[in-house]
């Protein structure tokens, strides 16, 4: 059995699309066919404050174009609308609609469901120690982006 780094690696990146890709597929069939695992992160980004393509870009680690490119999909799909500031008219802001928020509340259950699901093959002991472990080395807002106030199970 190997024990490099390289092989580490490749195992959190296959736990991620796992998990990703299992996500996207029972989307589509609850009716969501339309979202990749990037809009779940920019409606994170907007929820927890990034309102305009710049602050969103900033929050994504991509350019202002890529932003705004999903700011421009995701409207297309009704998950955001944009607005214009009511403080500066010449300012745009994002904001989520209710059927983003549908959205989320319903990836939010399916990635309780997920780990249920692991939970129930590999022990919950065993998921809470990789859990630990992960925030521990990568820090507990390293990927998450805090939604303060927000609880996908209170919607």
């Amino acid at each position: 059995m190997s024990r490099s780094g390289a092989d580490l690696a490749l195992l959190l990146l296959g736990g991620f699309r796992v998990l990703a890709d299992r996500a996207s597929a029972e989307l589509a069939v609850r009716g969501y066919e339309d979202v990749r695992p990037v809009h779940d992160f920019a409606l994170r980004a907007i929820m927890s404050g990034a309102d305009s393509a710049s602050e969103l870009g900033r929050r994504m680690a991509v350019t202002k174009q890529a932003a705004a490119k999903t700011i421009a999909t995701l409207e297309e799909r009704n998950y955001v609308l944009r607005e214009v500031d009511p403080l500066d008219k010449r300012c745009m802001r994002i904001r989520i609609t209710d059927h983003g928020l549908a959205l989320l509340r319903t990836g939010e259950e399916l990635f309780d469901e997920m780990r249920a699901q692991w939970e129930a093959e590999s022990g919950a002991d065993t998921i809470a120690a990789v859990e630990n472990a992960l925030r521990r080395l990568v820090g507990v807002n390293a990927i998450r982006i805090d939604m303060p106030g927000w609880d996908a199970r209170d919607l």
